[in-house]
């Protein structure tokens, strides 16, 4: 396994941060918590500009629905509330308001998005109610000192684009870089990474930014080529990736080309923009992807296509961000497991910064769930894959950072 070193949270003090409220609690629930139910709030774009996300929110209500039909946990059926906002961090407010303080939740479960989360994250940390497992990838998430209550989950922007900087160092010495990033905190991570990935060295020509509410980022495309770039970094999300794709294979254009991990979905991205554009991205994964077929036999891939079989008969199967919500689903069950009978919100936190090796079922080999009351950063370690033009092609070795 190769260690990179990325930037750290001075979080010394964070034990000390989550003390009283465990010290204080002398219930053995708090609220969202009975002795059959434990209810989890979630907010997810089942509509608007980022819809293509919602199989995430679909996949974690049918886990949930398994998990129920198994007996639940400990006993307690998952009540799973979700709500569409749309990608509108203004109607995350009103959802999440309304999941705290009417339906009164346990917890808040991977609510999508960077700006989503970014807008409830200090009411929910105030609150100190948990806002577990984010289903985004900004480096924030992972400051227990400022904020106790907060854990992403999946690797952060900043680490996944300074992969991509120090792999085209390697292999391509001489490249000029174009940056196709969100314009909103999410793309400014992978930017700020990318850029310093690369460090003095001046490898970016060209950087530009699109909206959500972009119809098309044909423009963008044009202006990237047209800076003399043959190397792409593009962050966007699967709908606006897709349409890079197809304009860069339209344009005649033939920049080696490395995706984002957020629209490395071959269902969702690279089927759309044709696989035949596609041939040659390169991308970092975590997680198995559903239409790679050394994973056939693997056991935890056959209770994967299992639980689709059973629970999400119509899905896409190919589409990764299924394997997405069933992964992040069996880590919150585990934290849930080891509460045991004491499910109050500060107990929830500790064992969240207590994972140690934990193995997630449809975790790439080598990657394991680690955290600790300093260390909010639940995965840390990735692999470089290539699409061959029907499936991604995993290569080179394990990267991983350092633990704090």
């Amino acid at each position: 396994m190769t260690l990179i070193t990325r930037r750290t949270f001075a979080a010394g003090s964070a034990a000390l941060a989550l003390a009283p409220s465990i010290g204080r609690a002398q219930n053995k629930y708090d609220p969202g918590v009975t002795d059959k139910e434990i209810r989890l709030g979630n907010t997810n774009p089942y509509s608007g500009p980022l819809s293509a996300y919602s199989v995430i929110g679909k996949g974690i209500a049918a886990y949930w629905n398994m998990v129920n039909d198994a007996g639940g946990i400990n006993g307690r059926k998952i009540n799973f509330i979700t709500y569409d906002d749309g990608f509108q961090p203004p109607k995350t407010v009103e959802m999440v308001r309304k999941l705290v303080e009417d339906d009164q939740v346990f917890a808040m479960f991977n609510i999508f998005g960077t700006a989503p989360n970014t807008v409830v994250h200090r009411y929910l940390n105030q609150k100190k109610v948990p806002q577990l497992l984010l289903a985004t990838g900004a480096s924030k998430w992972g400051n227990p000192k400022e904020f106790p209550w907060t854990m992403g989950w999946q690797p952060d922007y900043q680490t996944e684009a300074g992969i991509y900087a120090k792999h085209i160092m390697a292999n391509h010495p001489n490249a000029k870089v174009g940056v196709l990033y969100q314009n909103d905190d999410s793309g400014k991570d992978y930017l700020n990474g990318i850029i310093a990935g690369f460090g003095k060295d001046k490898f970016v020509v060209k950087t530009v930014s699109y909206e959500v509410t972009d119809p098309t980022v044909d423009s963008q495309i044009i202006q990237l080529k047209a800076s003399g770039a043959d190397v792409i970094f593009n962050h966007s999300a699967p709908k606006a990736a897709a349409q890079a794709i197809r304009k860069i294979a339209d344009l005649g254009w033939k920049p080696v080309h490395y995706l984002a991990n957020v629209a490395a979905s071959v269902g969702s991205t690279l089927k759309p923009a044709g696989f035949d554009n596609s041939t040659g991205i390169i991308t970092a994964a975590y997680l198995k992807d559903p239409t790679d077929p050394q994973w056939a036999n693997a056991a935890d891939f056959l209770e994967w296509k299992a639980f689709m079989g059973k629970y999400m008969s119509s899905a896409n199967l190919s589409d990764g961000w299924y394997v997405y919500a069933y992964s992040v689903s069996a880590t919150m069950r585990h934290v849930l497991t080891q509460c045991g009978n004491d499910l109050t919100r500060g107990n929830l936190m500790k064992q969240a910064a207590s994972m140690k090796k934990v193995v997630i079922p449809l975790l790439l080999p080598g990657i394991t769930i680690n955290t600790s009351a300093t260390d909010f950063y639940p995965i840390q370690a990735m692999q470089l894959q290539r699409f061959d033009g029907t499936t991604w092609q995993l290569f080179g070795d394990v990267i991983a950072n350092e633990n704090d």
